[in-house]
This record gives C-alpha cells, sequence and structure tokens, in this order.
C-alpha cells in the first residue's frame, strides 16, 4: 500500500515540534516583548480628547501588531531550514518516509501556530488597555454629566472603543503575517543562508508597500499594452501588495470594513500563501541536500 499524500499526523508532529522550536529562539521573545511594551505604552500617550485618544490607541496598538507580526513572520522562517540543515534536523526527518512537502507544510503550519498565539497575546493586552481607558472616560463623565447628556457621551464612548471592525482587522493582520511567512519559506527554500533569506523577504515587504503607488505613477499618462498588463500582473505575484492589506486607518476612522472587502482581501492573502507554498516545495524538491 502507497504511503498518502498527506499524513495529518505527520504534519501535526511537525508542526508542534516547529512551535516549541521556535518559542525557544530568543528573537520571538523580543519582539513578542517589545511589542506588548509598544501597546501597552500607548496607554499613558493618549491623554487628549476621548475620541483622539481612542483613535491613537488603536492605530499605535494596531500598528505595533502589524509590525511585529510580519519581523516575527519573516525572522522565524527565515532561520527554520538553515538551522534544521546546521543541527541536521532535516535529514533525520527526510530519512524517514517524510515526504519533503510534507515537511515544509509542517515547518508553516508551525509559524503560522506561532504568529496566532503571538496576535492573540497582543489582542488580550490591546482589548485590556482600551477596556482600561473606557472605564477611566466613563468615571469621569460620570462625574461631571448627569441624564440624558451622560446618556449620549456614554454611547459615543462606547462607539469610539469597541467597534465590528475590530476582528476582521485583526484577522486582516494575520493572514498578512501568514503570507509573509510563506513567502519567507519560499525563499528559504532555495536560498544558502538565513541572512540572505531575510534580505531578500525584507526587501519584497518594503517592495510590497511601495507597489500600489509605483504602479499609479507608472502607468499614469500612458496607453496600457497587454505586455504591460502581463509584467504586472507578474510583479504583483512575486511581490505581493502589502497595503491591499492595511485596513488599519479605516478601522481607527471608523469606515465600516464591509463583509466583501474582508472576505476578498482574507481571500486574496490565502492565495498567496497557496502559491508560496507550492513554489516553496518546487524549489525544495530540486534542492540537493
Amino acid at each position: 500500500m502507497s504511503a498518502p499524500l498527506f499524513s495529518p499526523t505527520r504534519i501535526g508532529a511537525l508542526a508542534w515540534n516547529t512551535l516549541t522550536e521556535l518559542t525557544r529562539l530568543k528573537v520571538f521573545y523580543f519582539l513578542l516583548i517589545f511589542a506588548l511594551l509598544v501597546i501597552g505604552n500607548s496607554f499613558f500617550m493618549a491623554r487628549l480628547s476621548f475620541e483622539e485618544e481612542f483613535q491613537m490607541l488603536k492605530d499605535v496598538s494596531l500598528g505595533a501588531m502589524s509590525i511585529f507580526t510580519s519581523l516575527i513572520a519573516i525572522l522565524a522562517t527565515a532561520m527554520l531550514l538553515p538551522k534544521d540543515l546546521e543541527d541536521r534536523t532535516t535529514f533525520t526527518i527526510l530519512a524517514k518516509p517524510v515526504p519533503r512537502h510534507e515537511y515544509l507544510l509542517g515547518k508553516l503550519l508551525g509559524i503560522l501556530l506561532l504568529l496566532a498565539i503571538s496576535l492573540l497575546v497582543m489582542t488580550g493586552l490591546f482589548l485590556l488597555v482600551l477596556w482600561l481607558r473606557q472605564e477611566a472616560a466613563l468615571a469621569g463623565l460620570r462625574a461631571q454629566l448627569t441624564g440624558e447628556d451622560l446618556t449620549r457621551a456614554t454611547d459615543a464612548i462606547h462607539a469610539a472603543t469597541f467597534n465590528a471592525n475590530l476582528l476582521p482587522g485583526i484577522l486582516v493582520i494575520f493572514i498578512k503575517a501568514a503570507l509573509l511567512a510563506a513567502l519567507t519559506l519560499m525563499v528559504s527554500a532555495f536560498a544558502s543562508s538565513a541572512i540572505f533569506t531575510m534580505m531578500i523577504t525584507l526587501a519584497a515587504y518594503f517592495i510590497g508597500h511601495l507597489q500600489a503607488t509605483a504602479r499609479e505613477y507608472w502607468l499614469e499618462g500612458i496607453d496600457i499594452q497587454w505586455w504591460t498588463r502581463g509584467l504586472l500582473a507578474l510583479l504583483a505575484l512575486l511581490f505581493p501588495d502589502l497595503q491591499a492589506f492595511n485596513l488599519i486607518d479605516d478601522i481607527v476612522a471608523g469606515v465600516p470594513v464591509t463583509l466583501s472587502l474582508f472576505a476578498q482581501t482574507f481571500t486574496l492573502g490565502l492565495f498567496y500563501v497557496a502559491v508560496y507554498y507550492l513554489l516553496a516545495c518546487f524549489f525544495f524538491a530540486r534542492r540537493e541536500l
């Protein structure tokens, strides 16, 4: 009987071992603690009107969550394969009936678990800080206002603090980090060192954030030819438009994130993750170990 193409048991074991290995890396603790400090520090930064205060809290906290989950995804993933090769763990695993695509999938899922745990911790602190500021603002209003004025002010604070956009925004932060992890894994599948992988992925990170602006400048005032569209599509595949995953400004401004926009953004992120994983399998299958 031939072995199954994918074994959930083997993949689950690889993912768990990867998560265990990543939690031992000092870079994980450094980035997570630093992100928590930034989010916690936003509690003391905001001393404005309650609308501006909650906007600043959301802007600083969500921005920190986005930046540091992206950094964790890039730096942690870049060190995985080189470390396994250096420790000869890769040879031990692949000597068993474990296909290379399962090995990479287990690594990717372990990284995604790490990102999910990190984001949950940061989200918990963010919501705690937000709730504490809300309670402080409400306590101040109760000492100053009564009756209908208090009711209107209380409703305004509740609307400014928690809204339906927060959860979709945090999920989009996660899918953006997952995309970067898959991209880093793809580069690491053919790269010779962790430093090279980090440099290439960080370059792709900055290009991805500038891609929309560059594309608009490039296409301004010219006739679009078929080959131009093809080249832009190829560049968009190699360097994803990361600005498409930036919903923080809309969330802070209170602009509703529609279900269709969220579904479109999340589906785009999953598409990139799948493409980069398949490319990683292609490169890693042809790599001499």
